[in-house]
């Protein structure tokens, strides 16, 4: 595998929080390999883990069994060739948009003036030249969004994992900042592994599609997407697809459900 290859190999990943009684097992035997350029979408209800997977990627949430390797390297902390993208924008509010989009820059040491150069380029992509010296408290949800995906992007990362970074959008604003992900992943080629509970999201997004389990999270069914794109969610292939996601995450919801029952019966 080359030195800079993009490649995630996840090998039977487990993730226990706490001990004892209280330990709750949050990943069990997760196994996949995501191919460098490839777009992934996490999917399963609450509970399933998707975001523990995402942040054991990140190097946030260490594992307790397995392993995780980018690039052929071990993935034991955060590192630059890991970008995350949160719901939460994750902004700096005293800084102005252009500041946010080289704060990453500037920590690194990249000198003024390619600083400047990269982030101009990056919000030229982004449709943010003209907000550079606004702050993020005059900005919309979705503009807020695309400055932290700008400054994702600066610092070039192989790897982009996003946790469900349109959640909290209007649905116009979402299918915008989808088609725009889209845009930029084929530009760039990043490789993506983008955490919903969307099935549409899902479909009209990924390449790929990984479905969990409700908890402990396990590897459900993985599902090549092989729809062309661009994809038309009125389309009788997209919407088969979609039954088909329907009933698996519902058989986990169904089993989420049962579990609060029980332990509402219980206390």
């Amino acid at each position: 595998m080359s030195r800079d290859s993009a490649e995630i190999a996840i090998a039977q990943a487990s993730k226990v929080f706490g001990a004892g009684d209280r330990a709750v097992v949050a990943l069990e035997d997760v196994t996949a390999t995501i191919p460098e350029g490839q777009f992934v979408c996490l999917l399963g209800p609450s509970g399933c883990g998707k975001s523990t997977l995402l942040n054991a990627v990140a190097g946030f949430a260490p594992l307790t069994g397995g392993t995780i390797r980018v690039g052929g390297r071990p993935v034991t902390e955060p590192g630059p060739d890991r970008g995350m993208v949160f719901q939460e924008y994750a902004l700096f509010p005293w800084m102005t948009v252009e500041q946010n989009v080289r704060f990453g820059l500037d920590i690194k040491g990249v000198p003024r003036r390619e600083a400047e150069a990269i982030v101009a380029r990056i919000t030229g992509t982004l449709g943010l030249s003209d907000f550079r010296g606004r702050f993020p408290k005059d900005l919309s949800g979705g503009m807020r969004q695309r400055v932290a995906i700008a400054r994702i992007l600066a610092l070039d990362p192989p790897v982009m994992l996003m946790d469900e970074p349109f959640g909290a959008l209007d649905a116009l604003t979402r299918r915008t900042l989808q088609d725009e992900l889209l845009r930029i992943w084929a530009e760039y080629r990043k490789t993506i592994v983008f955490v919903t509970h969307s099935i549409e999201e899902a479909i009209y997004l990924a390449d790929r599609i990984l479905v969990m389990t409700y908890r402990p999270g396990r590897l459900k069914r993985d599902i090549a997407v092989s729809l062309p794109r661009p994809r038309d969610t009125a389309s009788a292939e997209f919407n088969a697809l979609k039954r088909e996601l329907a009933g698996l995450v519902m058989e986990e919801q169904q089993r989420f459900t049962q579990a609060e029952l029980m332990g509402a019966a219980v206390d």
